[in-house]
C-alpha cells in the first residue's frame, strides 16, 4: 500500500492500530512518566527559542547589509554579538528620514529580541544540566558528548530504556544499524535512514567533534581510507561505534 499510495500519517496510523489488533505490535512505548520526559520538555522550549534566535539574527544581517548608507557602514564588519549589542542599544528618533527611523526601529526590536531568547535559553540550560546530570552522568564523561547531545540521546531512549532489548535495537532505533546493499560481487553496506533522526544528528555530532580533536578517531579514519572506504562510509562506522557506547550508558531501572 505505501508502494502504491505513498507514506502518509495517516497509512501508518491505520497500520499501527492493525498491527495492535492483530497482535504482531509487542513492543513496548515509552513510559513518559519520568525526568526524560522532562529533559524533552525542556528541548522543545529550547529548540524553540534557538531557532527564534538564528531567524531574529539573520533578519538582522539582512536588514543591515540593505540598510541606508549611514547604517550599512555602520554595522559593517560586526560580529554577531557586537550587531546585536549596538542594535538593540539604539533609541530612534521620529525625526528626519523616515527610511532610517524605520530600519533603526526594526533593528533595535530585533536585537532585544535576540537578547531576551538568549536570556530564555540560559534560564532553560540550568534545570537541563541538572536533569540530565541525575539521570546520565556515565553518558557526560564520553568524549563529545555534552549536556544538549546527551539529553537528545535520553529523549530517544525514554524513561524506559530497558525496552530496547541489545544495543543493535538501540541502533536501529537512532538509525545507524548497517543495511545490506551488495550487488553481484560487491558487497557494502548502506547508511540506515530510518530511525530518530534528532538521535540519528546527535550521533554525528559526536563523530565530528571526535574527528576535529580525538586523535584515535583521526587515526582510524586515516587507515580506513586508505583501505579503500569513503569518508561517508567511515563516518557511518564511527557512528554505529559510538551507537554502542552510548548503550552502555544509558541509565537502567
Amino acid at each position: 500500500m505505501r508502494r502504491a499510495q505513498g507514506k502518509s500519517d495517516t497509512a501508518d496510523a491505520v497500520e499501527a492500530a492493525r498491527a495492535v489488533l492483530s497482535g504482531r505490535c509487542t513492543g513496548a512505548p515509552k513510559s513518559r512518566d519520568g525526568s526524560v520526559e522532562a529533559i524533552r520538555a525542556l528541548l522543545v522550549a529550547k529548540r524553540s527559542a534557538r531557532e527564534g534566535r538564528l531567524r531574529a539574527v539573520h533578519q538582522m544581517r539582512q536588514l543591515s547589509y540593505t540598510s541606508p548608507d549611514q547604517l550599512r557602514s555602520r554595522f559593517k564588519g560586526l560580529s554577531i554579538t557586537e550587531l546585536v549589542a549596538q542594535a538593540a542599544a539604539m533609541r530612534p528618533r521620529v525625526t528626519g528620514d523616515p527610511v532610517v527611523c524605520a530600519t533603526k526601529t526594526a533593528l533595535a526590536a530585533l536585537g532585544r529580541r535576540v537578547l531576551a531568547l538568549e536570556d530564555e535559553i540560559s534560564g532553560i540550560d540550568e534545570p537541563l544540566a541538572g536533569l540530565v546530570t541525575a539521570s546520565a552522568p556515565g553518558l557526560l564523561e564520553l568524549f563529545g558528548v555534552g549536556i544538549d547531545t546527551a539529553a537528545v540521546l535520553l529523549v530517544a531512549a525514554g524513561d524506559n530504556p530497558e525496552r530496547l532489548r541489545s544495543e543493535a535495537a538501540w541502533a536501529h532505533l537512532c538509525g545507524v544499524a548497517p543495511i545490506e546493499a551488495s550487488s553481484g560481487k560487491v558487497t557494502r553496506h548502506r547508511l540506515d535512514r530510518g530511525g530518530d533522526r534528532n538521535a540519528n544528528q546527535a550521533l554525528w555530532r559526536i563523530v565530528m567533534t571526535r574527528l576535529s580533536f580525538d586523535p584515535r578517531t583521526r587515526e582510524y579514519m586515516e587507515r580506513r581510507t586508505k583501505e579503500g572506504r569513503s569518508k561517508r562510509e567511515v563516518i557511518r562506522i564511527l557512528k554505529r561505534y559510538v551507537a554502542r557506547e552510548i548503550f552502555k550508558h544509558l541509565p537502567r531501572a
